[in-house]
């Protein structure tokens, strides 16, 4: 029987690890295309013999784009950035690396291939981050018309970058930060204290973290699915928070008591000057950016109810790790 080779681009990530076991037990040989081949060893357990290749790869080199996807009948990019440093540019590695791999799977004739974006998408948006995840999505459709499109809000589980970072932060600072609280607090007058200030506003922007194994899910019966070509799933969870209610259910789940501070987003820009310069920046420019919309789904494309696959609850798996 003929192997079935899938290239994953990024395959030893966050969400990678989760897609690699899910496509081995569809009885799929992974070649999983990575720059650092070594730190991808550890997914060689996750298949038998053979099964799990850890490939090396450039993304930025069209060369080694196409080595890795000879012999495959499909592919999934999962590479993207939160970050720029030197070489490793937004419109490098979301929009021109996106652009090979579709160019490069059609010319070899690869039949099915998904591809990675993110919520919030939009070559119109005032963040990099978003206008090159938006660009990424044209240029990726123009070259391989029939590829699926992935959407995910925040992605959350064990390995991931978001509670965990506000959970890290619950250790040694008395303080947390409600991002996007409003400049100007809003007093309303009346009531028994006279008046109430309120300091929050609607809590900052608002989330639908959406659990990584639910994203490798969806992904893997996408790629599995005929009439999924040529459409864009949005993911999310089944429940919106706030800003300030994620850190508020960072601070239950921790059991810690911790004081939350407004943050402006004019504020947060600044402070973001600052903390960007670090070799793995806690904030940036572009990051704030981004907390000026909302990072939930639009509802108007399918998403994980129609792939089969049931939105876990973030109180459900939070703890497990958190």
């Amino acid at each position: 029987m003929a192997r079935r080779i899938v290239t994953i681009f990024g395959g030893s990530g966050f969400v990678g690890r989760h897609l690699v076991k899910r496509l081995v037990r569809r009885g799929y040989t992974v070649r999983v295309a990575v720059r650092d081949v070594e730190g991808a060893l550890f997914l060689k357990t996750m298949g038998d013999i053979g099964q799990v290749v850890p490939w090396p790869c450039d993304i930025c080199r069209p060369t080694d784009v196409a080595h890795a996807l000879e012999g495959a009948i499909g592919a999934v990019n999962l590479v993207g950035i939160l970050f720029e440093r030197g070489r490793q540019t937004f419109d490098a590695i979301h929009r021109d690396a996106a652009r090979s791999v579709a160019t490069q799977a059609a010319t070899l004739g690869v039949r099915r291939l998904v591809h990675m974006s993110a919520l919030g998408a939009d070559i119109g948006s005032a963040s990099r981050y978003a206008h090159t995840k938006g660009e990424a999505e044209e240029a990726v459709l123009a070259a391989f018309p029939g590829a699926v499109i992935a959407r995910p809000s925040v992605i959350f589980g064990p390995e991931d970058g978001f509670f965990n970072l506000f959970a890290s932060m619950s250790r040694f600072s008395p303080f947390l930060p409600v991002m996007g609280a409003p400049l100007i607090p809003k007093v309303s007058f009346g009531g028994e204290q006279g008046f109430v200030i309120n300091l929050y506003g609607r809590g900052g922007p608002r989330f639908q973290p959406v659990y990584v194994g639910d994203v490798a899910e969806a992904i893997a019966t996408a790629f599995d699915l005929p009439e999924a070509c040529g459409h864009t799933f949005e993911f999310g969870g089944p429940t919106v928070y706030s800003f300030m209610q994620v850190m508020e259910l960072v601070l239950k789940v921790t059991r810690r008591k911790r004081r939350l501070i407004p943050v402006p987003l004019a504020l947060a820009g600044i402070n973001a000057l600052f903390l960007e310069r670090l070799p793995k920046p806690l904030l940036t420019r572009d990051q704030v950016k981004l907390l000026y919309r909302d990072n939930i789904l639009t509802n108007t494309c399918p998403g994980l109810a129609d792939l089969g696959v049931e939105a876990q609850t973030v109180e459900a798996i939070l703890p497990t790790y958190l």
